[in-house]
């Protein structure tokens, strides 16, 4: 995507486009599977893990991100797709874990299932993840 194409997505998404979250968004777009808050440092030579951090928890609260707790005690994130609003009813999907290459891939064509829970129950986020072979590594 050209610069002006990251600036009006960012403003359409009542998000201010600065250097930094540009930078980020082109990377997170470049990008096959999820990422972590160190691979996103580690693919700027000169970076501020703080700024890299709010800017994701920026891009998060506007739901353009969600992040993916894959069981590997690091916290990863990935674009949402055009028309997600990270609706638990409607837009929670599955992840893929790869034991072999640890990468964590999303799978929005298959959807959490709604899970019915007791009365005063109050769901807030799911997370399911597959662990196993990725296409690649099989």
């Amino acid at each position: 995507m050209k610069i002006k194409s990251l600036e009006k997505y960012l403003s359409s998404n009542s998000i201010r486009p600065t250097a930094v979250r540009l930078l980020v968004l082109e990377t997170l777009l470049a990008q096959k599977v999820a990422i972590s808050l160190t691979d996103l440092e580690n693919s700027f030579e000169h970076s501020d893990r703080v700024t890299l951090y709010r800017t994701l928890k920026t891009f998060q609260e506007k739901k353009i991100i969600h992040s993916i707790d894959d069981g590997t005690g690091v916290m990863k994130y990935a674009l949402c797709e055009e028309s997600c609003n990270c609706a638990i009813e409607k837009d929670l999907h599955v992840h893929f874990y790869c034991r072999i290459c640890n990468g964590t891939f999303c799978l929005p064509d298959f959807k959490i299932p709604s899970i019915g829970l007791p009365k005063k129950f109050v769901q807030e986020e799911a997370n399911l993840v597959v662990k196993g072979i990725c296409d690649q590594c099989s």
